[in-house]
């Protein structure tokens, strides 16, 4: 799905009322009626305080009170005046103002009364705010989040910015936050989870033609496409067509993030896995993972013979001979690569290499703190987006920035955020169940790009069926790769 900013939004707006043709209080109404469908099935009291701003964002809230009202449930307004009403706005407190309901205008200085028990529906100020909030509209918010409700949010916490980096303070805290037609590019970034909650997209019936036609840089993946991307098996096909991948992985103390990555690598389909690790370590290897080759030559040329794809980084040592193996990689492998963990460490000084790798561009898959190490310290999430993209087209690579929306950031300047995964997967060796499904796409044959969306997508997927199982508190790494079949096939009868 398409992620527009909150200026594409308004064009698509305006598009629709010339194109469909639909007039600007009718679309307002349209807004209003899938959010309150949306509360009618997943909220379940009587009593509601909605706050209001007199802009649009105000309008919906106002509308969503009638209709709130006209199903008989009880409703308290609050408006916060502004300098301007929008004439949407004014049509919907007129109407408002026609039925049995309780409307209080907040005047400097006056907060309403709050309690933990309300349910608050904030319709402040939506993706219209251009800079952080202040003076009284940033108390009334603080007010409210020490009130400690539950809030539900109409299109954009207040306060937030809808692409841009939000300084912390004045911004709503929801609970859920009902978005229309598309998500915001501020709901993918971590920084901002605690104030969006959980995130709801309600289809309002924008004109189709506006979202197939206007680009943009900025994506999610979803089930639609990545089922897209997913090449089922042929079935006359032996292991040699599944690619040969081989991963440097592990050492002497690190061996489970050599069999948590060599374990996915093959749930993901490869064919074949040969695991180098260091000498002494193989008989672990061989016990836990008993259909993974093992080997401990230092012949690079000899031993990346036959190979589909290499993955390294999971467990290594950080020693002068693995930077110099990753150097070498970098420069002399030209088929599919993925870095990680200590690898990442060991590309520090020499990523100019990466933009010689013309065929296949390297998959590279930081955490925050490894991209920070590699590319420089970010002051925010923003900042950090904006450096993988510049990275990433610079170099001639996919950074995979791992994360609650993990990001891959694209060659070709294009960015997906992924849709899957949970909080349970904060968990060690995660990281390296994703190399190793990664590893084993591309030994497949699937192209860097496809790896990287259908593999973040399977990796977060195969995290919600574990949790699901487990709970996230339970959860731990080989749960995500018990999973892994479950997720397949969840995309393969979705593909059906």
């Amino acid at each position: 799905m398409k992620i527009f900013s909150s200026a594409q939004i308004r064009e698509w707006d305006a598009y629709s009322i010339a194109h469909e043709p639909v007039t600007s209080i009718d679309l307002m109404e349209r807004a209003a009626t899938a959010c309150c469908n949306w509360i009618s099935s997943n909220i379940d009291v009587d009593k509601y305080l909605i706050l209001c701003g007199t802009g649009n964002n105000g309008g919906d809230g106002l509308a969503i009170a009638r209709m709130l009202l006209q199903s008989g449930k009880q409703v308290t307004v609050y408006i916060l005046e502004g300098k301007h009403r929008s004439q949407d706005f004014s049509i919907n407190l007129e109407l408002l103002q026609q039925q049995p309901t309780s409307i209080k205008f907040l005047t400097d200085g006056e907060l309403p009364a709050i309690t933990k028990t309300d349910i608050v529906i904030d319709a402040l100020f939506g993706t219209g705010l251009t800079r952080q909030l202040e003076g009284y509209p940033a108390l009334l918010v603080y007010h409210i989040n020490r009130s400690n409700p539950t809030v539900i949010s109409i299109d954009m916490p207040s306060g937030l910015l809808a692409d841009n980096h939000t300084p912390t303070g004045g911004i709503i805290e929801a609970v859920h936050t009902l978005t229309f037609q598309t998500p915001k590019l501020a709901f993918m970034m971590t920084e901002n989870g605690n104030y969006t909650g959980q995130v709801h997209v309600l289809d309002i019936g924008l004109h189709p033609a506006y979202y197939d036609a206007t680009p943009t840089l900025f994506y999610t993946t979803g089930i639609n496409e990545t089922a897209a991307l997913y090449k089922p098996r042929n079935q006359s096909a032996h292991k040699y067509n599944f690619g040969h991948a081989l991963l440097y992985a592990g050492s002497k103390n690190m061996m489970g993030a050599a069999i948590l990555c060599a374990k996915a690598c093959l749930r993901s389909g490869a064919g074949l896995i040969t695991v180098h690790t260091d000498p002494g370590t193989q008989p672990v290897m061989q016990t836990a993972f008993p259909e993974a080759i093992t080997s401990n030559e230092n012949d690079f040329s000899n031993l990346s013979k036959k190979k589909a794809a290499i993955g390294i980084g999971p467990g290594i040592e950080p020693s002068t001979s693995n930077k110099e193996l990753v150097a070498r990689l970098c420069s002399e492998w030209n088929g599919p690569l993925v870095i990680d963990a200590t690898a990442l460490q060991l590309l520090t000084g020499n990523q100019p290499l990466l933009s010689q790798r013309t065929d296949h561009p390297a998959i590279l898959t930081p955490h925050a703190g490894e991209f920070d190490a590699l590319f420089g310290s970010s002051s925010n999430d923003f900042d950090r987006l904006t450096k993988a993209m510049t990275n990433a087209k610079d170099l001639n690579c996919f950074i995979v920035l791992k994360g609650p929306h993990t990001m891959i950031a694209c060659p070709d300047g294009n960015v997906y955020f992924n849709t899957t995964g949970n909080a349970g997967m904060a968990t060690a060796g995660s990281g390296d169940v994703l190399t190793g499904l990664l590893t084993g796409l591309l030994a497949q044959g699937y192209s860097e790009k496809d790896a990287c969306i259908l593999g973040v997508y399977l990796h977060g997927l195969a995290g919600d069926i574990a949790a699901d199982k487990r709970t996230q508190e339970s959860m731990i790494a080989s749960d995500i790769i018990e999973s892994i079949g479950e997720g397949f096939k969840q995309i393969r009868n979705f593909k059906n």
